[in-house]
Formats: C-alpha cells, sequence, structure tokens
C-alpha cells in the first residue's frame, strides 16, 4: 500500500467540528525568557488540510512559536487559538488530547523503548483500542524500515529512522494539526525525500501540518502559506510559491541573487 493511500485510510470518517474557522490562530504572540523578548507579536493562521511553513534563520523565533502552540512554553502576550478555543492555560496534555501533535527538533523519541513501544505512547490518549493495531500497521505500511526493526531500541536507530518513528508516534494519535519542528535536520538528501514526500502526503489527506523549516527551499516547495520569520516578527507572508519566487526571499534564504 502507497504511503498517500495509508494516510488517507487513517483520515477516513474524521468527526465534523462546530468551528468552521481555521484550525489555528495565533494572533500578536509574544513570548519572553527573562528580559529578552524571543517572539514579538508574531500572527499566523492555519486552515484545515492547509500545511504552513515558517521559516527563517537560526534564533528568528520559529521553534519558540512552535513551543508556545503545542503548550509546552508559556507565553507572555497575545493569544493562540485551537479549533476555535484558547489554549492559554490548557496545559500541553489537554492540547494534545484535543487533537494537536508535536514532532519536536531532535525527534524527541523514547530511546530506551522499541519502536513499538514508542509508537503505542503515541496512541495512549485515545479510546479506540480496536483501531490502534489496524493504524500500527498502516504506519508501517508508510515506514516498512520501521516494520522491519520494531522490536529494535529507537536510542540505536539512524537519525532518519528516529524521524520516521517520531513522524509516526505523531500520526498514531490521529491529529487534525501536527506541529514539526526541523524534520530535515541532520539527514541524508535521500532520507529528506522521503520525509519531505510524507509530509506533502498527510497534508493532501486533510491533515493540518504547521512546518518549521530551515530548508527554506523544500518547506516552500511543499506548503501552501508561508511565513518569514525575522528578529521574533513576521516580516514577509503569502502563497508559498509566490515567496518562492520572491527576490528577497531568495537572497535571504535560498541562497540565489
Amino acid at each position: 500500500m502507497s504511503s498517500s493511500k495509508t494516510i488517507k485510510k487513517m483520515n477516513e470518517s474524521r468527526p465534523v467540528f462546530e468551528h468552521q474557522g481555521p484550525i489555528l490562530e495565533i494572533k500578536d504572540l509574544r513570548v519572553s525568557y527573562g528580559a529578552i523578548q524571543a517572539v514579538k507579536g508574531v500572527s499566523l493562521t492555519v486552515g484545515r488540510g492547509e500545511l504552513v511553513a515558517l521559516i527563517g534563520s537560526n534564533g528568528a523565533g520559529k521553534t519558540t512559536t512552535l513551543n508556545a502552540v503545542s503548550g509546552t512554553l508559556p507565553f507572555s502576550g497575545g493569544s493562540i487559538r485551537f479549533e476555535g478555543a484558547e489554549t492559554k492555560g490548557m496545559g500541553a496534555w489537554n492540547i494534545v488530547s484535543a487533537g494537536m501533535a508535536m514532532v519536536p527538533e531532535g525527534r524527541g523519541v523514547f530511546t530506551r523503548m522499541s519502536i513499538l513501544e514508542n509508537l503505542q505512547m503515541g496512541a495512549y490518549l485515545r479510546e479506540d483500542s480496536s483501531r490502534i493495531e489496524e493504524d500500527m500497521q498502516e504506519i508501517f505500511a508508510i515506514f516498512p524500515r520501521l516494520k522491519e526493526r520494531e522490536h529494535q531500541l529507537a536510542g540505536t536507530l539512524s537519525g532518519g529512522e528516529q524521524q520516521m518513528l517520531a513522524m509516526g508516534r505523531a500520526l498514531m494519535s490521529r491529529p487534525k494539526l501536527v506541529l514539526l519542528d526541523e524534520p530535515s535536520m541532520g539527514l541524508s538528501p535521500l532520507m529528506v525525500d522521503k520525509i519531505f514526500e510524507v509530509i506533502a502526503d498527510i497534508s493532501k489527506k486533510g491533515v493540518s501540518i504547521l512546518l518549521v523549516e530551515q530548508n527554506a527551499q523544500r518547506a516552500l516547495q511543499i506548503a501552501d502559506t508561508a511565513y518569514v520569520i525575522e528578529s521574533g516578527s513576521i516580516a514577509y507572508s503569502g502563497n508559498a510559491v509566490e515567496l518562492l519566487d520572491d527576490a528577497r526571499i531568495k537572497a535571504s534564504y535560498l541562497g540565489e541573487d
């Protein structure tokens, strides 16, 4: 079974939600580390089924923004609304339960657990136990390499295999929105191709994605909409294809004159 057909199957029969606006709305987000303001009024939206890329240089505030959205980092001002509900004070646990999954920078796999156990952890909040095993096999269809090593400890996997596992674990929660933080970091060109192929397939089958990625060209090639963050503020935003052809973006982020 191809990865795109598998992902389509995993996302069939999703419930219809009363809130019909963007799945994620960030308005005037501000985040500080003590006296240092890392994010200075970021606003962006992610529509249903939309793949949004947030690009920028190191230290621009990309990961800080993502951590605030996931509930793992408190924010000092502005608002974050997921499915129309304000997330401030919800806590990361409740945000995950509401349908958001994050694949953190550095993958964050449970190194002393097997691949199988890591994937099971991705479904720990689910109550439809009869479907968990079925979804597990669908993850293995997307990432056959994980099936071959399902009893291997996650800490012994290569960086690319750990990235596959982290993405598979996120999908096991059947998320409405996936946050991806630097998924291509440290991977070989072939593995980067595979990871971006899966990201594109996930988006095409209706899962919303907010992608933080330093490889601006690859991110813009698969995204619908993109935002460029500079020094904690949004400098540019728009259609990803148009930004890919923008002279300012080429000069600053794509290494082109």
